[in-house]
């Protein structure tokens, strides 16, 4: 008699410990098994024998090395001319004071310099204005415009972000607002040969993207630089924004102090050993932060501009290959002992878990 509950006992124990088991299963956070999850796939790993790691060495020198000539010979090709005029163009009298003589309406700022072109400059010449010690990255500077009033008519109210030139006395909305294009830059440039006066066209020298998408057909200047302190540039009433290609030009802020904006260009060739004589209007204050302006003629090539630098550090790249290249070969042939060595510190030969599916 008692054989039989001692039986059912131990069964109902079994069948208990069971459904514990089950419920706790079912209330896991462990993941499901798989290869992926456990990281068990095969895998491809070579090993970087010392053939492989010399030869890409050698491949990196011999592609590096030509690019960089190349644009190093695409740069020489470029002729600039810089000029810097924000003190030359300052007369003797108001030098020690050039702030009072920029700020000042009854000053003459008009400026006649003439430059030497030593070398053939192919149309087009392009012409950039450089600012100097200019942080047009400045957090509260960048911050400083309203796209929505940029983009459309029905949004010129939307100044928000614009604060100090948000509105005007009588609480009404400047367009274009912020601080940005308040302080557009005014110099103005006029460019002569031989007393032959060379004509300077505004065309493309904006994105064209900017011009389509974040600048308004719709929208006009409204209220702008009638305060009682100007910042730069006017604009014209009567031309809505998106073909007002010099503030969409200085719009689009520089990352960097020093920085060039483009002009305009020159359409025209000009010829080797020619004087070319330049009135400038200087009226963009950069004295009250101790800027510096110059004014840029250029030509280019099919990297750009002049810029030796991305030759310079193709070179630089190319050469340190093949110098490590020749390096590795005399260690690999003279001592490979000590190439031993540095395979074992992980330096050239890496030593992995897997069979190696390929090796050089």
């Amino acid at each position: 008699m008692m054989e039989p509950n001692g039986g059912s006992s131990s069964v109902g124990a079994a069948d208990g410990a069971s459904d514990h088991a089950a419920g706790r299963n079912r209330h896991s956070k462990r993941p499901k098994y798989s290869r992926f999850t456990q990281q068990e796939l095969p895998a491809c790993k070579p090993i970087l024998t010392p053939g492989w790691v010399i030869s890409t060495f050698i491949f990196v020198g011999i592609i590096f090395i030509p690019i960089g000539l190349a644009s190093l010979f695409a740069s020489e090709r470029v002729v600039e001319i810089v000029h810097r005029y924000d003190t030359d163009c300052v007369p003797a009298s108001h030098r020690d004071n050039m702030l009072a003589y920029i700020q000042s309406s009854e000053t003459n700022k008009t400026c006649t310099r003439t430059f030497f072109v030593s070398k053939q400059m192919k149309s087009p010449v392009y012409i950039y204005y450089q600012l100097d010690n200019f942080y047009q990255n400045h957090r509260r500077y960048v911050k400083s415009r309203s796209d929505k009033q940029l983009r459309r008519r029905a949004s010129e109210n939307d100044t928000s972000n614009c604060d100090p030139e948000d509105v005007t006395a009588n609480n009404s909305a400047i367009v274009p607002c912020g601080l940005i294009a308040w302080s557009l830059f005014n110099d103005t440039y006029g460019f002569s040969v031989n007393n032959t006066k060379l004509g300077v066209s505004k065309k493309n020298i904006a994105w064209k993207s900017d011009q389509e998408h974040k600048f308004g057909p719709d929208v006009y200047p409204k209220n702008f630089q009638r305060g009682s302190l100007i910042g730069g540039a006017k604009l014209d009433s009567s031309i809505p924004l998106n073909q007002q290609v010099d503030l969409i030009v200085w719009m689009r802020t520089a990352a960097l102090p020093t920085f060039r904006k483009l002009y305009g260009k020159i359409e025209a060739d000009l010829e080797a050993n020619t004087e070319l004589t330049v009135v400038i209007e200087n009226n963009y204050n950069t004295y009250s932060f101790k800027g510096k302006k110059k004014l840029v003629l250029s030509t280019t090539s099919w990297i750009g501009g002049k810029n030796d630098f991305l030759g310079i550090a193709y070179i630089t790249v190319g050469g340190l290959s093949l110098f490590l290249a020749i390096s590795f070969i005399l260690i690999y042939i003279i001592k490979p002992s000590q190439w031993i060595e540095l395979a074992s510190r992980g330096s050239v030969l890496l030593v992995l878990e897997q069979e190696p599916c390929w090796t050089f």
